[in-house]
């Protein structure tokens, strides 16, 4: 994934704290029947663009105002949305995809393929959403029939049709759609108070399973702030950090998602010759990352179940290579014993990293084994991860310096320090923008011709088929990016997502999608209903 890319998956889980009337207690709260309020930082946030799929809004979840070309179900396979059916060619270099013919805008006017083509060619062009540089062009056939052609073999092309809503393009304009978006979905837009909610009311034209909620108002808030409004009955559904997973509420039952969600440490495995990256200028390297003996020694000597019983409040699971283990291209060949100290100080001792002057800090040509780690400051569990990696690498002499920072400060230093990362798709090529030598973000810099190989063969195979070669990228036997290869990260952890729901509301748990990177929390919301008629706090 490109640095754009990256960035609107960061979208998804950055936003701004906010103090409106609402999230202080100072409005109402009361809810009449069908309406609920949710305060959901893990579904999208408040995004800087607006509601735009193009401009990258909800691309890996239920975008609601917006329907995609096919949904995801439980089990990772897709069905059908707008979508009747798709046949794939051969070489998976072209799509051909029939759709509804029955499906209206929100503005009345009809869906077509030609709003299909368009959304995709321009999600392509903005570089904001999914990375679509596989796209060469996707055309209109006829009214119901698109193609998109591509410049590649990609079998995982098929994943992007389930994760970009459809606009209108006679009337879209990127500089007003944000804040006043059309669409099809499930529900319809109805008003954007910038920096407290969005409102959100049932589209009664929608074509699909109709939902019981009849509107939902989404508070941008987290954290405290959040919790806050659960223990005030402000909120029906509240998305909180794992430190709140063990609390109670009266009147709220608290629901924790299982995730594909890992977080990991991008470690920069060349060093710094001066070399800075090609538009933003940032420098290239970090001359103690650079050395596979640092690199060994933090993915051997961290423990990582420490970690997840200290920073993830017991609610997450070790990690080695990037993948949740849910994922059907998870390689269990990957994982080590780790918390191995002993191995972690002779490494360093037999690469030179001594330990001279006695501060506690080994040091190697005159360099110190110290370098900076980045994480944002909005996010506790990777505070916390951040000062545990720095606590524990102590033991072997190595500094770590966790810094909480906007992602404005962040990506001046991603190709130079450590940065601690979210990360999980049901989209397997996601990993080509992590470790592919080639791709435009690779913030470890990973050279690695027989992991690219690897992901070269993924695409050109059925999805099924290619699920070994995605595995081999993180260890083939010989080689792989993970902390028995060249160990270019430091992945830490799986987590877990924690939603306190009021017991008027059930979110009908057991049909709820995987959740990705960002959350999904409406993934089933046409499955949710209203235990209670009305709520007053």
């Amino acid at each position: 994934m490109n640095t754009k890319y990256i960035i609107g998956a960061i979208v998804a889980i950055i936003v701004v704290l906010i103090g409106g009337a609402l999230l202080m207690g100072g409005g109402t709260t009361e809810r009449g029947p069908g309406e609920i309020v949710v305060a959901a930082y893990s579904h999208g946030g408040e995004p800087e663009a607006g509601f735009d799929p193009i401009a990258g809004w909800n691309y890996y979840a239920e975008p609601l105002i917006q329907s995609t070309l096919l949904k995801m179900n439980t089990n990772g396979t897709y069905s059908n949305d707008l979508a009747t059916d798709y046949e794939i060619s051969s070489d998976f270099k072209k799509y051909t995809v029939n759709i509804r013919d029955d499906v209206n805008f929100t503005d009345g006017t009809p869906l077509t393929a030609e709003d299909v083509a368009f959304t995709f060619n321009a999600a392509r062009d903005s570089g904001a959403s999914l990375d679509l540089t596989a796209l060469k062009e996707a055309k209109a056939v006829d009214d119901y029939t698109v193609e998109f052609d591509l410049n590649k073999s990609d079998s995982t092309f098929l994943d992007k049709l389930a994760y970009i809503g459809i606009v209108p393009s006679d009337s879209y304009d990127n500089e007003t759609y944000g804040e006043n978006p059309v669409g099809s979905g499930p529900y319809k837009f109805v008003q954007w108070d910038k920096g407290q909610q969005v409102i959100l009311e049932k589209n009664p034209d929608y074509y699909g399973k109709m939902p019981e909620v009849e509107k939902i108002t989404i508070l941008f808030a987290q954290n405290e702030a959040a919790f806050n409004l659960a223990k005030n009955g402000e909120a029906d559904v509240v998305a909180v950090p794992l430190e709140y997973g063990k609390e109670s509420v009266d009147g709220y039952t608290m629901y924790l998602m299982d995730t594909i969600d890992v977080r990991g440490i991008s470690l920069p495995s060349v060093p710094d010759t001066g070399e800075v990256s090609e538009g933003d200028n940032y420098t290239i390297g970090n001359n103690v990352t650079s050395d596979i003996a640092v690199r060994k020694a933090l993915n051997y000597g961290i423990n990582r179940t420490a970690l997840a019983e200290g920073a993830l409040n017991g609610l997450g699971v070790p990690c080695y290579d990037g993948i949740a283990h849910q994922l059907p291209w998870a390689n269990p060949e990957a994982a080590i014993e780790d918390g191995d100290v002993a191995y972690a100080n002779k490494t360093l001792e037999e690469a030179g990293w001594v330990d001279s002057d006695g501060d506690g800090i080994r040091e190697k040509n005159g360099t110190k084994a110290s370098f900076e780690v980045y994480y944002s400051a909005n996010a506790p569990e990777r505070q916390a991860l951040a000062l545990g990696l720095a606590e524990q690498a102590k033991e072997f002499g190595i500094e770590v310096e966790p810094i909480g920072a906007e992602w404005d400060e962040i990506y001046p230093n991603e190709y130079s320090q450590g940065v601690l990362w979210g990360y999980g798709s049901t989209d397997p090529s996601d990993m080509y923008g992590e470790y592919y030598s080639s791709s435009d973000f690779n913030p470890a810099s990973v050279n690695n011709s027989a992991v690219d190989a690897h992901m070269d063969a993924a695409f050109a195979e059925s999805r099924e088929a290619s699920y070994k070669d995605w595995s081999a990228v993180s260890w083939d036997g010989s080689t792989g990016i993970s902390p028995k290869g060249d160990a270019n990260w430091l992945w830490l952890g799986e987590i877990k997502y924690g939603y306190f729901v009021n017991d008027r509301v059930d979110i009908s748990n057991d049909t709820a999608l995987l959740q990705p990177h960002g959350g999904d929390l409406f993934s089933n919301i046409y499955d949710w209903t209203m235990t209670n008629a009305t709520s007053e706090s």
